[in-house]
Order: C-alpha cells, then structure tokens, then sequence
C-alpha cells in the first residue's frame, strides 16, 4: 500500500496547486498579480505544498521519536538503573518511554539478559549486546533521516522552477521590445511580472526548504549522538557487570 501513497499524494498536490492558480483572483490583487506569473506558479504552489506536508511529518515524527518526557532525565535515569545492576527496572523505562533511544536501549539490555541466562561467556554477552544494538539502531536511524533529501530536493527544483519562470518571463518581455513600432507596454509589464513572480515565488520556496531541512538535520544529528553515548554507555556498565540481571 505504501508505494501508492506517494504517488496519490503527488497527484492530490498537483490538484490541489491547479485549484489554488485558477482561483488566485478570489484572494484580490495580491491573487491577480500572482497568477500573471503564468502556469509555472501552480508548479511552485505543488512544491510549497508537499514541502509544507515533508515539515509537518518531519515535526511529528521527531517529535514522536523523542518519546515522552525529557529525553536526557530518561537517559539519566536508566543510567543510575545500571549502576545499581537493576538491568530490568532500565527495561521499563524503556518501555514507558517509547522514544527511539529508548528502543535502541531496550533491544541492547533485553539481548543481554537473554545471552546472560543461557550462561554464555562475558565476551559473547558484551559483543551479543553491541550486536542487537547495532541492529536496532540501524532501523531506528532512517526513520529519524526520512523525507529529509525530498525537502533538499525540492529546495534545488523550487530555484530552478523559479529561474525558468523568470527566463520565459524575459523571453516575452524582449519580443515585446523587438516588434516594430510602438512598444506592446501591457505585453512588457506582463513580461516582467512573470519574470519577478516566479523569481520570488521560488526563492521563498527555496530558502524555507533549506532552512528546514538545515534545522532537521541538526536535530536528528544531535538525536543520534545522544543515542549513540547512550548505548555506548550503557554496554560500557553492562561489560563490567558481574551480577545476574534483576
């Protein structure tokens, strides 16, 4: 079903964009001056739209995969638990938590409390850890970096959208000024205000994409660092454990 969702939603944005040009009038001379940028400004109007739905997701998830309460408290909490060697009051945090640390973290301890009953040798238990770590991080990792090169991208085509609205725009400027005779001057102002809407058009576009994604990359890269100390410590105080999992 996933692959036709994306899909489905290029086709709603691209209605929806359709719909917003033909009735850009309605909104008053601000509406009546954008649509003069011709059809190239539903093509920008579609961008900024999935580009609105990419940050609303991104927003949502990373909020999501912050899991509830503080995230440096649980951190600090599951920490003090596996000082004590309290390795399944550190599983319970986890699981209230519900954040993607906390599910790196979880997958790690559970492994090692299941290695540790079987009675396997301390190496294998640290390396049984890592490994479920690891893997757990490796699925958690992409989630937190997903639609981020859709809004790079659509930051790149939205410049690109723009500056080819801008040279046709210029295009019918000149051919106005090249006709004999007295100047088309209805046909220059059009010229020109195409040219300057799409310019505008796409470099706000643009530059909300960038700085959006510029904020999302910041985050999930300060997210993955926390993850990474985390478990990092956590196998460091599991290693040099010696008691039976509580």
């Amino acid at each position: 079903m996933n692959r036709f969702m994306v899909p489905l939603g290029f086709s709603l944005a691209a209605i929806v964009s359709v719909a917003i040009w033909w009735n850009l009038p309605l909104l008053g001379p601000f509406g009546e001056t954008m649509k003069l940028g011709g059809y190239l400004v539903a093509g920008l109007i579609m961008l900024a739209i999935l580009q609105a739905s990419f940050i609303i997701e991104r927003v949502w998830s990373l909020k999501k995969a912050a899991g509830r309460g503080s995230l440096p408290d649980f951190l600090n909490n599951v920490r003090k638990a596996l000082h004590r060697g309290d390795v399944g009051n550190a599983i319970q945090l986890c699981g209230q938590q519900r954040g993607s640390a906390a599910n790196v973290i979880r997958a790690g301890l559970e492994r090692y409390q299941q290695v540790l009953a079987d009675g396997a040798p301390k190496e294998k238990v640290v390396a049984e850890t890592q490994a479920a770590i690891q893997e757990a991080n490796g699925l958690e990792v992409p989630l937190l970096e997903r639609n981020l090169i859709a809004l790079s991208t659509i930051a790149s085509i939205a410049t690109m959208v723009g500056l080819l609205g801008t040279v046709i725009g210029m295009i019918r400027s000149f051919a106005a000024l090249g006709h004999t005779g007295a100047v088309d001057a209805s046909k220059l102002a059009i010229g020109i205000s195409e040219a300057l809407i799409n310019t505008a058009g796409g470099l706000f576009v643009a530059i909300s994409g960038i700085v959006a994604y510029n904020v999302f990359v910041t985050r999930v890269d300060n997210f993955n660092y926390m993850m990474d100390e985390a478990s990092y410590e956590a196998v460091q105080l599991l290693s040099a454990s010696s008691g039976e999992p509580k």
